[in-house]
C-alpha cells in the first residue's frame, strides 16, 4: 500500500491463506485462546472515553490506553504491558488484542496466569498429553496474553515456571500481551528487569475507576475523608462581610477564596494555605476537592496524620496491600490534598517519610493543596520548606482572619 493509505502498516491475512481460513480454524483458534467467553470484547465494543460522565483525566487515559493496545494489536511487534486497578479496562483491551490476532489467523493463547498454572499442573495427570508438551504450546504460542498477572499463588514452581515462559519469549522476541494491577517494582525481579527494556515492551498504565463500581474506587476511598468534607464547597464559603473585621483581613480571606477557585479550575502547581485554626483554609481546601470530584477527577484528600496511620497500617500482618505499594498511590495521586500539615508527630521516621512525599511530588510537579498553620510552616523540616517556599512552583496564600464562629452557610442557606 502507498504511505498514506488507510491500511498502510496494518497486518492483514495475505489472499492466498485467507481463503484457507475456514471457521472450523477459528473455533480451533478460539477454543485454544480460551477466549470463547471473552469473544464480545473487541475494539469495536470498547467504550473510548468511558462511561458518560467520566473525567477528562481518566478519559484520556482509557483512550491512550486503547490506541496503544490497537496499535500493538495491527503489528504485533514487541510486548504490551497493561497495568491499572480493577476494572480499568486492561482484561478487555487484551482480549481485543487476542480477539484481532485470532481473526487474522494467527494462533492466540489468552489465560489468566492462575489457569495457566493450572493448566501446567493437570498436565502432569493428562493421559492426551505431556507436561513437556504443554509447557512447549504454551511459550511458544504466536501470540500470548497473559491476564491478571501477580494474582497467582507465588510458590517456588509457579515462580520458575513463569520465569521460564518470560525469559524464553523475551529471548526470542515473542509478542506478548500481559495485564497487572501491580506496580511494576512490586513483580519479581527477574521478570521486571526483562519488563523494563524499552526496547521491546511498550508500557501502558490506565487510570480510571472501577467500571463495575464507577463511584466506589473513586479517589481511593480508603484513604480519603472528603466524604466527612461533603458540605465544604464554594458556594457553603462565607466571606464573612457581615462581621466587623479589618478590612486587610477580608482581603486575605478573598484572595485565598479566589486562588482556590482558580486552582479548582486547573490544579497546576502546589497551593499552600496557612492559617489559624477554623480560619477557613480546611473548607477551601475540600472546596476544591469536591468542584474536582464533580468534575469527574476525585482526589485523594486526606489529613497528614491519618494519611500516616495509614502508611503504618500496612506492616501489620493482616493488611491487603504493602507500604510500597501505598505510599506510591499516595505520592504519585494526580491531585492531593493534604489537611493539617504540622499537625503529625515529628518521628525521625515520620520525618522521612514527608520529606520523601514531598520530594517526589516537587520533582515530578504534582498539583497538590496543603493547609497548615503559620507558625508550624516555620517549625517545618528545613527540607520540606525549601520546596514550599519555591515560588516558581508554589503559592502561598497567608489567611489572617480569626476562627470562624458564625452560623454555617448551610444554615444560611436553608433560610433562604
Amino acid at each position: 500500500m502507498p504511505v498514506g493509505h488507510p491500511d498502510f502498516g496494518k497486518l492483514q491475512v495475505c489472499i492466498c491463506r485467507r481463503a484457507n481460513v475456514t471457521n472450523t480454524i477459528r473455533e480451533r483458534l478460539f477454543a485454544l485462546s480460551h477466549l470463547d467467553e471473552l469473544k464480545d470484547l473487541t475494539f469495536e465494543s470498547f467504550k473510548l472515553r468511558g462511561r458518560k460522565g467520566l473525567g477528562e483525566m481518566h478519559a484520556n487515559s482509557l483512550e491512550q490506553g486503547f490506541n496503544q493496545a490497537r496499535h500493538y494489536a495491527q503489528s504485533l511487534n514487541g510486548w504490551l504491558l497493561l497495568s491499572g486497578g480493577y476494572g480499568c479496562g486492561k482484561t478487555h483491551l487484551a482480549a481485543a488484542v487476542a480477539n484481532f490476532a485470532v481473526g487474522m489467523g494467527v494462533p492466540t493463547l489468552f489465560l489468566t496466569v492462575p489457569d495457566l498454572l493450572d493448566t501446567l499442573r493437570f498436565a502432569y495427570n493428562d493421559q492426551d498429553t505431556t507436561f513437556e508438551q504443554r509447557f512447549d504450546e504454551i511459550r511458544n504460542a504466536k501470540l500470548l496474553v497473559l491476564d491478571d498477572f501477580g494474582t497467582q499463588n507465588a510458590t517456588g514452581w509457579a515462580q520458575e515456571k513463569l520465569f521460564q515462559i518470560v525469559n524464553y519469549r523475551y529471548i526470542n522476541k515473542l509478542p506478548t500481551v500481559m495485564t497487572t494491577n501491580l506496580a511494576l517494582d512490586e513483580i519479581e525481579a527477574r521478570i521486571r528487569s526483562r519488563l523494563s527494556d524499552p526496547e521491546l515492551v511498550t508500557q501502558t498504565k490506565i487510570s480510571a475507576p472501577d467500571f463495575r463500581r464507577p463511584m466506589a474506587d473513586a479517589g481511593h476511598p480508603e484513604l480519603s475523608s472528603l466524604d466527612l468534607h461533603s458540605s465544604r464547597t464554594f458556594e457553603h464559603f462565607s466571606l464573612r462581610k457581615d462581621e466587623s473585621l479589618p478590612a486587610p483581613e477580608l482581603k486575605s480571606l478573598k484572595d485565598a477564596y479566589e486562588a482556590a477557585q482558580a486552582f479548582a479550575q486547573k490544579p497546576r502547581g502546589w497551593l499552600v494555605l496557612t492559617g489559624d485554626y477554623a480560619c477557613g483554609k480546611t473548607h477551601l481546601a475540600a472546596a476544591i476537592a469536591n468542584h474536582r470530584a464533580e468534575m469527574g477527577d476525585p482526589p485523594l484528600f486526606v489529613m497528614v496524620p491519618d494519611l500516616l496511620d495509614h502508611l503504618r497500617a500496612t506492616f501489620s500482618p493482616n493488611s491487603q496491600t504493602t507500604f510500597d505499594r501505598r505510599f506510591d498511590e499516595i505520592r504519585t495521586a494526580p491531585l492531593l490534598v493534604l489537611d493539617d500539615l504540622g499537625t503529625q508527630s515529628m518521628t525521625p521516621w515520620v520525618r522521612e517519610k514527608l520529606y520523601q512525599l514531598f520530594n517526589y511530588r516537587y520533582n515530578a510537579e504534582l498539583p497538590t493543596v496543603i493547609t497548615i498553620a503559620a507558625d508550624s510552616l516555620e517549625e517545618m523540616d528545613a527540607r520540606i520548606r525549601s520546596r514550599l517556599l519555591d515560588t516558581r512552583l508554589c503559592k502561598i496564600i497567608g489567611m489572617t482572619v480569626p476562627a470562624y464562629h458564625g452560623k454555617s452557610a448551610v444554615k444560611k442557606s436553608a433560610k433562604k
